[in-house]
């Protein structure tokens, strides 16, 4: 309700091709989308599942929807730093149009922000796209991972990242092994989050567990 009123008063312009009326217009949503290759999300290697033969990784299949580079890196930084919180309906419109369809019981479980960035946004960007997503998917979106501290992985290096990953998690639920969980993030820059939180559900009971993000850290 209140985005619709803000973008009645004020509307945003594509940050892609600059037309009025929307963060990313439907058909720069769409070209984005289709434009994307799926490559594995450890070594970046072409394949139609998101994990090469050669990777080894916790979880079963991945997406991530292109480089975090352009109009994609400019509405995810706006919508984490400048409290852009109507950018989470179009990155959702974009893993609805990337990703397969899914298992009609498949539960969408969001990587939680830490209290220090919500209490900045005003919002948990994460939980916004994957409620999004979930709503428009017709799955059930459950905040399973909770976060045991409040690390800053912004500007940390790799080392720094690993250490707090393996930390940062915890699961106080039992989860249901015969349904398929999707973990949502929005980048993916080592991957050691995401391995870490696709253990923690494991240990919490989970069996099949899935990752979609928005955008990878493009390699230096």
């Amino acid at each position: 309700m209140i985005d619709k009123l803000l973008q009645n008063i004020a509307p945003h312009h594509c940050y892609s091709c600059q037309i009025r009326g929307n963060v990313l217009c439907d058909s720069c949503i769409y070209n984005i989308a289709n434009d994307a290759q799926n490559a594995c999300i450890n070594c970046r290697l072409p394949t139609s599942s998101g994990i090469c033969n050669s990777c080894k990784l916790p979880f079963g299949r991945s997406w991530v929807i292109g480089a975090r580079e352009g109009e994609l890196a400019k509405v995810i930084g706006d919508f984490k730093w400048s409290r852009l919180r109507s950018a989470h309906s179009p990155l959702s419109d974009l893993l609805d149009i990337f990703l397969p369809i899914l298992p009609s019981n498949t539960v969408v479980v969001p990587i939680p922000t830490i209290s220090h960035h919500k209490r900045i946004r005003g919002y948990d960007h994460a939980d916004l796209v994957a409620r999004t997503f979930a709503e428009t998917r017709g799955l059930s979106k459950r905040n399973f991972l909770k976060r045991k501290d409040n690390a800053i992985q912004h500007k940390a290096n790799k080392a720094e990242r690993r250490k707090q990953a393996e930390k940062a998690f915890y699961c106080n639920k039992a989860l249901d092994p015969s349904v398929p969980y999707l973990l949502l993030d929005d980048i993916i820059t080592t991957g050691y989050t995401i391995k870490a939180a696709t253990r923690v559900l494991k240990g919490a009971g989970a069996k099949e567990i899935w990752v979609a993000a928005i955008a990878r850290q493009p390699l230096n």
